[in-house]
């Protein structure tokens, strides 16, 4: 016994971490190789679509809920007494919104 740790136990770890270390490294290769496909698979596609017009190739416009306050004003009444302004739910407080019609890539 060298280290206090039974010999099936220490063959048994080493086992462990040759097939974990195998699976990460699988995994770690391949999720790179597909982010560089992916990436160059962009790139090619940018070269040849057309600019979005509707964000005008910016990928993002004006919210059209709160028109760029940030804030709406909003109650849980249909007939409301006091109306709160609240946060808004489509920009959350960023006065803009990404682009529906390009995803915010600024081109289609």
């Amino acid at each position: 016994m060298l280290g206090g740790i039974p010999q099936p136990l220490r063959t048994l770890g080493a086992a462990a971490a040759v097939v974990f270390g195998g699976m990460f490294s699988l995994s770690l290769a391949s999720s790179v190789t597909i982010r560089m496909l992916q990436a160059a698979t962009e790139a090619k596609r940018k070269k040849v679509a057309l600019p979005c017009t509707v964000c005008k190739r910016k990928g993002f416009y004006t919210c059209k809920l709160c028109k760029g306050n940030s804030t709406i004003e909003w109650s849980p009444l249909y007939d409301p007494i006091v109306i709160n302004p609240c946060l808004c739910p489509t920009c959350e407080g960023n006065r803009v919104q990404r682009c529906l019609n390009c995803l915010g890539k600024g081109y289609v």
